[in-house]
Formats: C-alpha cells, sequence, structure tokens
C-alpha cells in the first residue's frame, strides 16, 4: 500500500479526553474515531490490526476443534426470558421494540441463542460433542464506558459454546478452551495467565479469567512468578489428548486480583515469587453445567441415561478489546511497537526524497521485492518532511522500517530500523529485503 493513496488521519496532540497510553495512541495514530460515548468506527489503520487479532483467534478456534458459523446482533427477548436472564440481567442489556411491538435485544452474549439452535437439532447423544464459535459484534451498555476500546458499549467478540454428554467430558471441553487461549494470546506476543475468577451473569462455578499485565489495568493482579515464565502449549499440543496436565500446571501457580483474592493462598508463595503488578482481562472461560440446558430443554437421549441435559461451557475473547491490550503493553515515547504476529503493516519504506530517480527507483524495486515475497508493506510515497516521516513511522508501530535516501543510495545502501529495539542497520537494498523477509518468517508460529 502507497501512503499517499492510504487513508490514515494521525493527530499530533494527544486529545483531552483520553486518559490511558491505548486510548491516546489509537486516535493520535489514526486508527479509530469514536461516534459516540463507547462507539467507535475501525479506521483503516486500525481495522488491519482488527483483523489480524480476529484471524489469530480464528485459527486457534479452528486448531482447537471448534466449528464457525455467525449468529445475528439482534435477538428476541423471549430467548432470554426462557433462560430467566431477560431480567436479571440488569440495565446493560440494551432493550428494543421492532415495529410490530415485539421485544427484542442487541446481544451481549449467546448462550441462549446457541442453547436454542442445538436444542432444535441435536437430540441424540452422538451428537455431542459439539464445540460452535462466532466473531460477532456486541454490545452492553455501560454506565461509563471509557477507556477507548478497553471499556466500550460496542465492542468485538469471540464466543465459543460447548455441548458435552457429562459433566467429565464438559471438563475436556473447557480444558481444550483453556488450552487454545494459551497458544491465541502467546501467538500475538501476550503473557497471558489465567486466574480464578467469578463467573457474574453467565452463572456457573468454574470460570478463569485470561490477564495480561499493562501499567494501566484495571485491576491488582497478584501471581506466581513462575506462572509468567511458562511457555505456551505449542502448535503440536494434541487437541484429542488429555489436556488436564497442561491446565493444573497454570492453575497451580497462585493468581487472584482485589475481587476474588484467596489471602491464605497469596500468603503461601514464597515472597521472592510474589508478583504484584496491575492486569487486563483479555479472555474468559466459563463451565455452567446445565444453567441453560435445563430451563431450555437442550436435552439428548442415552441408552443408559435415558434423556439428560447437557452439559455446557461458553469461551469469549474480546478481539476489540484486545486491540488496546497490545497497545498498553507495547509502546513508548515515539508511539506503537507492534508484535509481527498482529502488525498493520509487516514493514514501512520511507522515500526520503521523492522525485529523485534513483531514490523512487529502489523504493520501487523493494517494495515489489515485498510483496513478491508475500509481505505487505507501507510505501511512504508523500512528500512530507523528513522528520515527519519519521514521526508517523514511529507513531503507527510497525515492526521495520526501512530508509531511503540519496545519500545512503550512493554508497549502496539504505538503512532497516527495527521498531521495538532501535537498532539500525546499513544494509545493501537486496539484504535489507532478505533480512524483513526473514525477520517475518522467524515470528510465524
Amino acid at each position: 500500500m502507497r501512503l499517499s493513496r492510504f487513508f490514515l488521519p494521525t493527530l499530533k496532540e494527544t486529545p483531552a479526553d483520553a486518559k490511558i497510553v491505548s486510548h491516546q495512541l489509537m486516535l493520535r495514530a489514526g486508527m479509530v474515531r469514536q461516534e459516540s460515548a463507547g462507539i467507535y468506527s475501525w479506521l483503516p489503520l486500525g481495522f488491519r490490526v482488527l483483523k489480524k487479532v480476529e484471524q489469530i483467534v480464528r485459527e486457534e478456534q479452528d486448531r482447537a476443534g471448534a466449528v464457525e458459523m455467525l449468529m445475528p446482533t439482534i435477538q428476541p427477548a423471549e430467548l432470554w426470558r426462557e433462560s430467566g436472564r431477560y431480567d436479571a440481567y440488569g440495565d446493560e442489556m440494551l432493550r428494543i421494540r421492532d415495529r410490530h411491538d415485539r421485544e427484542m435485544l442487541y446481544g451481549p452474549t449467546n448462550e441462549e441463542m446457541l442453547t436454542s439452535i442445538f436444542a432444535n437439532f441435536c437430540r441424540s447423544y452422538k451428537e455431542v460433542p459439539k464445540l460452535l464459535y462466532h466473531i460477532q459484534w456486541k454490545f452492553r451498555d455501560e454506565t461509563r464506558p471509557r477507556f477507548g476500546v478497553m471499556r466500550g458499549r460496542e465492542f468485538l467478540m469471540k464466543d465459543a459454546y460447548s455441548f458435552d454428554l457429562t459433566k467429565e467430558d464438559a471438563i475436556k471441553s473447557y480444558n481444550r478452551m483453556f488450552v487454545a487461549y494459551l497458544n491465541t494470546f502467546a501467538r500475538m506476543g501476550l503473557k497471558a495467565f489465567p486466574m480464578k475468577a467469578e463467573t457474574g451473569p453467565i452463572g456457573g462455578d468454574l470460570s478463569h479469567e485470561f490477564i495480561i499485565l499493562a501499567e494501566n489495568g484495571e485491576s491488582e493482579v497478584f501471581c506466581h512468578r513462575d506462572l509468567l515464565d511458562l511457555p505456551a502449549p505449542g502448535l503440536d499440543v494434541d487437541f484429542d489428548g488429555d489436556l488436564q496436565e497442561i491446565v493444573n500446571e497454570r492453575t497451580a501457580l497462585y493468581a487472584a486480583t482485589e475481587d476474588v483474592h484467596d489471602e491464605a493462598a497469596f500468603a503461601a508463595v514464597p515472597d521472592d515469587k510474589k508478583v504484584s503488578a496491575r492486569g487486563i482481562e483479555v479472555g474468559q472461560v466459563f463451565y455452567f453445567g446445565t444453567k441453560y440446558s435445563e430451563p431450555m430443554k437442550a436435552r439428548v437421549t442415552h441408552p443408559d441415561m435415558g434423556e439428560v441435559p447437557v452439559h455446557m461451557g461458553s469461551y469469549g475473547i474480546g478481539v476489540s478489546r484486545i486491540v488496546g491490550g497490545l497497545i498498553e503493553a507495547f509502546n513508548d515515547d515515539a508511539g506503537i511497537i507492534w508484535p509481527r504476529s498482529v502488525a498493520p503493516f509487516d514493514v514501512g519504506i520511507l522515500n526520503m526524497r521523492p522525485g529523485d530517480e534513483p531514490t523512487d527507483q529502489a523504493c520501487e524495486t523493494i517494495y515489489q521485492q515485498l510483496k513478491k515475497a508475500g509481505l505487505d508493506p507501507l510505501y511512504d510515497d508523500t512528500k512530507d518532511r523528513a522528520g515527519a516521516k519519521f514521526s508517523k513511522m514511529d507513531l503507527i508501530g510497525l515492526p521495520d522500517q526501512i530508509i531511503v535516501g540519496p545519500r545512503g543510495l550512493k554508497e549502496g545502501t539504505v538503512e532497516v530500523k527495527d521498531r521495538a529495539s532501535g537498532e539500525r542497520q546499513d544494509l545493501s537494498p537486496q539484504d535489507a529485503v532478505a533480512e524483513i523477509i526473514k525477520r517475518h518468517q522467524q515470528e510465524i508460529i
């Protein structure tokens, strides 16, 4: 993509109403525009990151055996009355009526709808287990939407739902999603760890939040230091095997927040292993048994057990929320520092003398070679001054930059800059392309 054709409305000044780093940088980098309280348009740069995050989530759900579908954002109120949650959910639910005076709602989650779908089509024990998911916009009418996309009213969410014959089988599905989440966040460069959590309006008695550490996190987190150093299970994990050992390894190392704080458990952690920091929730998994299947008659028939309600779980990842979380985790005074796996473009090419034939030709050659190699470069072909080019490229946080100017080309070199480390190298144009390709390949899991 040539920057002269791209839509990138960056800001020099930080908006006064943006209180945390991710909100400030998303506005300054031209990633989003606020349309009303807690509701944002995703501009091209932000949308690219959002789609990268979404795709990683999708790939890890698919790899864990979940099947993608799509449900509507608007749901009939009778489904929620059937489960007993319509009146209990509270003011966060946006309730509406259509022209026929039918009560509807903008879905904050989809337990009811998918339970109804399952109940309509599945009758036999041979049709479980089932693990279904979708990635869809949700709405929760927050009292005080704040912190940009971190606590908005409209948000993109991956929610998955499992259906199993017994509690034992349901825990296996829970563990499957638990492990998939560890891999998902690791692929984004995030250190996410599970923490015992309250189930809230979803219900049930087993839940874990997945927390990333960030200076401006929502709550204080207490955990065992070794929890932060455990590697992700990786691509070779056997999702059809026994995953309980992996789950136990994570949950045995205590983690809690101010809200769910087991003083005795944290006190038992050796002093040199105690970590107290700020954390951001980026996902949560739930097992809630027959909370929805019982009242909504989602049952299957078994030759020995008769007709029984299925055991269920649900599993959410805040896709749009992760974008803010990534920026909170990866930034410096100059702007965002994207991990390569989620960067809006793979590399930025800076033409320091547009209109100079050798410089234009070198930039064009590098641009085409990177595209041919399957990378997605952003070519700054604008006539902005050098300082503005450098500032903009650092602000938007592309992981690598190739800086091309007449002075370097006379010596047969261009400059390659690593955004995260600040390291710079003078390389031939051909070697610069090879170096960027190598860095990109090393990041692929």
